[in-house]
């Protein structure tokens, strides 16, 4: 075979050995230039294994260099160039390094560096140029050092904080907002959001509790940094809380997305209650793929396609009004291949129709590079391809969101023909009576011209015979007197070349017993019967296909089987039938020669398929209109339909109250009832025949009806207590599904027991059930009537039960008595008191703090009314404090008691005991110490405790004593740990330890082991 690969150089003839003969023959046709060798035949052009990708290098990097990938295969090993901007890069500059086709930029400047990058790659075969890479520089500059003017804004209304971040590039910052100190980020909600498109801080409404210094935090994940802006003072100014209506101030605008690409829309608005919002698509449903968060203030539609383009809307709505917004989504997209060029050998002198086909939106344009350079746009079609024709094509598909690339190297081929790879069989089998295709295919370029031969006689096209295009001889009506030799003989302007090969003939096949039609139920059993005859000297097989697609007993044989036992029967039993198994079954009985086919159709009766087409129409409060298609009866006609519902509140499909209550088979439409206004449904159908009831339509289109005003009083009203000059009501706040319609919420109604007048107010949060009244002339423990009931925007629900309560009593106005201190360590005191004769206090409090402190520092201590006295805990050794005591209730604390100085103890001795013996002396142990000297700031020693206790265990025997040493008995089994520690006034000091034993006497080791005062371990050993 010849290959040539464009223009090669004759030294590269000469290098590869070629023949003398041959050689002359190139001088005599210098048009041609032939490569015969091995090498030359294997070799191939550039393949892009890496190409190198857009990238962006941080201007304030430390780096120092960035590289740009290029990597390809090919034989020879290619050589590799940059262009940037379209202009060749000087790789001999020191700026420039290259590790394989790698391309290094030293110390990169934006003024120099900055652009569109292309690799070349190229070696004899040919040459190609990567997709363009560019390479950009990020930067995010500080925020200017201005400060920031403070903001005062009524409570109730809405304010916006601007971030106005600093130049930046790429465009792909991430806000959040500081409050007073880094890192504490503001927590966004319902009332408060921050949009990802400008960094501005939206609060719905003002409340006091927003009081603070806000700052901008911008980050920029390309290039990994952040700043933050001078902090923003927001003073809330107090004033008597107004309702303002909804108002949007972020509004997203027309956007445009890529095929694939997730989309994110924001919607925002201030308002006074806090707007609710809605997203909708006009005129159709929502994206199956979108999804609501940041408490409804943006809309993410992932994996976006073209039946997602449309008009979307933002409603938000407070009781006081609504607000609309609408803009369009658009989806186009990046080019993508449909079809493609592959490496492709084409013969000389042929025509070539290269097909490139792209898909995008807008429509990409097609251009072609050959080499690396600029060749046709469109489609390419080449007529009488010649040598010069060869080499690397690249087809390129474009539009104004990207480009693509597809490669492929286009090789020239000539030669005679011939067998050596391609030889005819040397032995053709042919059924009696069928059809036979004896192939020929040589290789050979040009095409070669075919002629056929049996034995001496030459074959020509006739009723019987035919010869293909392709060389390939076709029989048909086989008989006894077509068998023999045939020999194929192809011929080209490079030479001629024949093959041969022997035509027997053989017995047909037959289907002798063919399968008939069955009828059976679900879950039945059925059969059905093959028989065939067929040649003795070939093997026979049964393949079985049901509606044209074969059967795979080994995936399928809990419900398939077939006879094997007995030659030339292919009987099928099917098992467990059930309604996917009917269909047209078709017996194909097979030989290596030819085969028959014979079929039967399968009907399953059983229960109904599901219904489809389910439409949700006339949507009312209470009631929808439903519409459907019959489902397949499987034979058995429908019954009777079932309706079932679910809502959001239960994952459980239940059925339905219709009108009509019966729905029978024949009807397609039907009225579901009793549904809960403003709830959101989805409906299925389920229809039911004699042989059962068959699998559940699709959910349909989720709906929400239509709103009506509450029907449902609040449960449990009641309230009273609270605090000084207060009125508590409390209320069991209505669950969803009694909402009934937007903005839901509450009336309370009160009046002092016996005037005539109700006064109201409205909460408007449906998850609260609690309004608390103050009012500084309201006199305390006063009855009072109250009621409560729900409204929404469609009306007002009735009035619950009348509940009587009580406002909030006095606080305490006695003082306690009898107040005594008493120290009892370093670190504890105990305070009593005498109790106030006030019935309504709860309890008492008891303030201490260290003189040292202010007032204001002091720690509380809270008891009940039962109790006496308390213990004070982790005090401060030998420090002053400060202590008093008050009643209190729910209204409020009484005033104190008189403050009460007293000094707590020095602290234990901070030295522990230093253990110097332990002396085995028959029945008794005898452990022995040194004196522990306490410092001048620590209690004096009084004595010593000692515990001894099992190992492993906290509780033992105490021991006290003033002396230095202490005679414990010897255990009787098992290892004892004896504790010694000093004791003063201020408490007991550190501890050491030493364990021993029963075993034989001796001196056992000492472990000594620093541990903070055990005093429960001692409290609990009763000292």
């Amino acid at each position: 075979m010849v290959v040539l690969q464009g223009t090669i150089p004759f030294e590269i003839i000469a290098e590869h050995k070629i023949t003398m003969w041959f050689l002359i023959y190139h001088l005599i046709t210098p048009c041609f230039v032939f490569s015969l060798t091995e090498e030359g035949n294997k070799g191939y052009g550039p393949v892009f294994e890496e190409q190198p990708i857009d990238t962006i290098y941080p201007e304030e990097s430390s780096d120092g260099q960035v590289s740009m990938n290029c990597r390809a295969r090919a034989i020879p090993f290619p050589t590799y160039r940059w262009k940037l901007n379209n202009w060749d890069i000087d790789l001999t500059k020191d700026r420039y390094s290259m590790v394989g086709g790698r391309l290094i930029i030293n110390n990169p400047e934006k003024s120099r560096d900055a652009g569109k990058y292309v690799c070349v790659v190229s070696n004899i075969f040919g040459t190609v140029r990567s997709s363009e890479a560019t390479l950009s520089f990020g930067y995010l500059d500080p925020f200017p050092p201005e400060e920031r003017y403070e903001v005062k804004v009524r409570e109730g209304v809405g304010a916006v904080l601007l971030c106005e971040p600093p130049y930046h590039y790429p465009d792909d910052l991430s806000y959040r907002w500081l409050l007073n100190e880094f890192p504490v980020f503001i927590a966004l909600d319902k009332r408060r959001f921050v949009s990802q498109t400008n960094g501005n801080l939206y609060i719905a409404n003002v409340e006091a509790s927003d009081k603070g210094n806000y700052s901008c935090f911008v980050s920029s994940p390309s290039i990994t940094k952040s700043v933050f802006s001078k902090f923003i003072p927001l003073i809330p100014q107090s004033d008597r809380a107004k309702v303002y209506p909804a108002d949007i101030k972020v509004k997203f605008k027309d956007t445009y997305a890529l095929l694939g690409q997730n989309v994110t829309l924001e919607c925002f608005a201030l308002g006074n209650p806090v707007p609710e919002l809605r997203w909708s698509k006009y005129l159709e449903p929502m994206p199956a793929t979108a999804e609501i968060s940041m408490s409804g203030a943006v809309l993410k539609i992932f994996n976006i396609q073209y039946e997602d383009e449309g008009l979307y809307e933002c409603e938000a709505e407070n009781y006081k009004g609504k607000d609309k917004h609408q803009a369009r989504v658009y989806v186009q997209a990046s080019p993508e291949w449909v079809e493609h060029i592959n490496d492709t050998e084409k013969d000389i002198g042929s025509d070539l129709y290269w097909p490139c086909v792209a898909t995008g939106k807008p429509i990409p344009t097609i251009r072609w590079l050959k080499n690396g350079a600029s060749f046709r746009k469109g489609e390419l079609r080449m007529q009488s391809l010649s040598f010069d024709d060869a080499g690397m094509y690249q087809c390129i598909a474009e539009n104004m969101h990207g480009i693509i690339y597809a490669n492929a190297e286009l090789k020239i081929v000539a030669s005679p023909p011939t067998f050596e790879l391609n030889p005819m069989k040397k032995k053709i089998l042919a059924a009696k009576g069928g059809r036979v295709i004896i192939e020929c295919k040589p290789k050979a370029a040009p095409k070669p011209k075919f002629s056929w031969s049996k034995g001496t006689e030459l074959l020509v096209n006739g009723s019987r015979i035919r010869i293909w295009d392709d060389g390939s001889l076709e029989i048909i009506n086989i008989t006894k007197l077509d068998e023999g030799r045939y020999t194929c003989f192809a011929e080209n302007n490079r030479g001629k070349a024949n093959s041969t090969g022997v035509l027997e003939m053989t017995e047909a096949t037959r289907i002798t017993l063919a399968p008939l039609n069955v009828d059976v139920t679900v879950g039945e059993n059925a059969t059905m019967q093959c028989i065939a005859s067929h040649d003795p000297t070939l093997d026979l097989t049964f393949i079985w296909s049901l509606n044209g697609f074969v059967i795979d007993f080994e995936k399928e044989h809990e419900h398939y089987e077939r006879n094997v036992m007995i030659k030339s029967n292919g009987e099928l039993l099917i098992k467990n039938v059930q309604l996917r198994h009917a269909g047209r079954y078709t017996c194909t009985a097979q030989t290596i020669v030819d085969n028959s086919s014979a079929s039967a159709d399968l009907v399953v009766r059983g229960p109904p398929g599901p219904p489809g087409g389910i439409r949700v129409e006339e949507i009312r409060d209470t009631a929808v209109a439903l519409t459907w298609s019959r489902g397949t009866d499987n034979h058995s006609p429908i019954s009777k339909y079932t309706i079932q519902s679910k809502t959001f509140l239960s994952e459980e499909w239940k059925d339905a109250k219709t009108e009509p209550s019966d729905i029978e088979g024949n009807m397609e439409s039907a009225t579901v009832i009793d549904l809960i206004p403003w709830m959101e449904y989805e409906f299925r159908i389920i229809a039911t025949n004699t042989l059962g009831t068959g699998e559940p339509s699709m959910p349909s289109q989720r709906i929400r009806t239509e709103g009506a005003p509450p029907n449902v009083a609040p449960s449990d009203v009641g309230g009273g207590g609270g605090s000084n000059r207060e009125l508590t009501i409390t209320w069991m706040p209505l669950s969803r599904e009694y909402h009934y319609g937007n903005n839901f919420g509450y009336i309370v109604a009160f009046k002092p027991f016996g005037e005539k007048e109700w006064r109201r107010v409205t909460v408007t949060n449906p998850e609260i059930g609690r309004y608390v009244h103050k009012d500084e002339s309201m006199p305390p423990s006063t009855q009072y009537q109250v009621k409560v009931k729900a409204f929404n925007n469609k009306g007002d629900g009735p009035f619950s039960l009348t509940a009587v309560i009580y406002s909030a009593q006095d606080a305490p106005t006695e003082i306690p008595t009898d107040v005594s201190v008493k120290v009892l360590s370093s670190s504890e005191m105990s305070v009593s008191w005498h109790h106030v004769s006030d019935k309504s206090v709860e309890g008492y409090q008891i303030r201490y703090w260290a003189a040292h402190d202010k007032e204001a520092a002091a720690q509380r201590v809270q008891v009940s009314n039962q109790e006496y006295s308390t213990k004070l805990e982790n005090l401060k050794p030998n420090t002053r404090y400060h202590v008093d005591v008050s009643a209190f209730n729910s209204a409020g604390y009484g005033p104190p008691s008189r403050t009460i100085d007293i000094i707590t103890r020095k602290a234990p001795p901070s030295q522990r005991p230093r253990i110097i013996s332990s002396v085995r002396s028959g029945s008794r142990y005898i452990i022995t110490w040194d004196h522990v000297k306490a410092m001048s700031n620590e209690s004096a020693v009084e004595g010593y405790k000692v515990l001894y206790r099992p190992d492993g265990q906290h509780e033992g025997k105490l021991f006290s004593t003033g002396k230095h040493t202490i005679e414990v008995p010897v255990p009787s089994d098992g290892e004892y740990v004896v504790e010694v520690r000093a004791h003063s006034e201020g408490g007991d000091g550190e501890v050491a330890q030493i364990k021993i034993s029963g075993a034989a006497a001796g001196v056992p080791t000492l472990l000594l082991v620093l541990v903070v005062p055990a005093l429960g371990v001692l409290a609990c050993s009763g000292f």
